[in-house]
């Protein structure tokens, strides 16, 4: 699509200027509401996002998708257009709002595709929700498990305090220490976030310019309030809920697709994800880092399409 910095930033206008028919709709789920956009026609197909992006970050792939599938993509709770209540921002529970999504839609069963926060949502609902699950895809993030527990303070010798895509050394992660802290982000980046956006995506993709300026204003635009920055964080806060829901699931029985980016997550994912489910496959993004659907949107389209036929 064609973008210009004059061109609105709402959820109606941003779904009309893609090609596949989509359009803007909310659901009232779990005593919350959800926003969606939804467009093409056939199998259905769900799209989760992650932080600090809204459902745009699939554009780049929605108008192929949505010529064989039909394709719903979400905001989660939490997120851009949804709502933003005060609790129930583990992975577990935002998976019941997809579900609820799901039925109101009057779906039996759905494949997703979720990247980062949207991988672990994805993997909650196939945990939970077995027969409603057909196939699920995790982009570049797992599921919270008792690894993270071991997270660090302090970077340790061989880690980027810097930067998450230098090959030869573990990335720092300290924005998961920094979004546990109550109400001093929200006063720091009230009306700043664009600082921490264009900081992540200058060190998290390996060609910073694939998030470009049009997308940047919309997730600024998503993440300016306080509201928005408490619900973001609160992701990160559930952490800890996430890894004890992790160990009671098992192994998931649906396929599970698991995308790494080569500059990324990849090789952590390849030595992770077969032991979380019985048929996984792991491929690997070339020169990618962590924002896959806008950094290779074809590697994407052909790796779902492959996937899921």
């Amino acid at each position: 699509m064609n973008t210009t910095t004059t061109e609105p930033l709402s959820d109606a206008a941003l779904a009309d200027s893609l090609k596949g028919g989509f359009v803007s709709r909310y659901a009232d789920v779990s005593g919350t509401r959800l926003h969606y956009v939804e467009g093409g026609a056939g199998r259905p197909l769900l799209l989760l996002g992650g932080w600090p992006q809204t459902w745009w970050q699939w554009h780049r792939v929605m108008p192929a998708l949505a010529e064989r599938y039909r394709v719903i993509a979400v905001d989660l709770r939490g997120m851009g257009g949804s709502g933003k209540p005060v609790g129930g921002y583990d992975k577990k529970t935002m998976a019941g709002d997809i579900r609820e999504l799901v039925e109101q839609l009057g779906l039996k069963s759905v494949s997703i595709a979720g990247h980062d926060i949207g991988a672990m949502v994805a993997y909650a609902y196939a945990a939970s929700y077995p027969d409603a699950t057909d196939k699920i895809t995790m982009l570049d993030v797992p599921h919270p498990d008792g690894g993270w527990s071991d997270f660090g303070l302090l970077p340790e010798p061989d880690q980027h305090a810097d930067s998450v895509i230098e090959s030869g050394a573990r990335s720092y992660l300290w924005w998961f220490a920094f979004n546990q802290v109550a109400e001093l982000p929200e006063l720091l980046l009230e009306g700043r976030i664009r600082l921490l956006l264009d900081w992540l995506f200058g060190r998290q993709a390996a060609d910073p310019g694939s998030i470009d300026e049009f997308s940047r204003r919309v997730y600024a635009e998503a993440y300016s309030t306080p509201e928005a920055i408490r619900a973001g964080n609160a992701w990160y806060r559930a952490f800890n809920k996430d890894i004890l829901d992790e160990r009671a699931y098992g192994k998931v029985s649906a396929p599970i697709l698991a995308l790494g980016g080569d500059r990324s997550n990849y090789r952590y994912l390849r030595n992770l994800m077969p032991a979380k489910g019985a048929d996984v496959r792991v491929v690997e993004v070339g020169d990618c880092g962590h924002y896959i659907p806008e950094e290779q949107p074809r590697a994407v389209i052909d790796a779902l399409i492959g996937f899921l036929g």
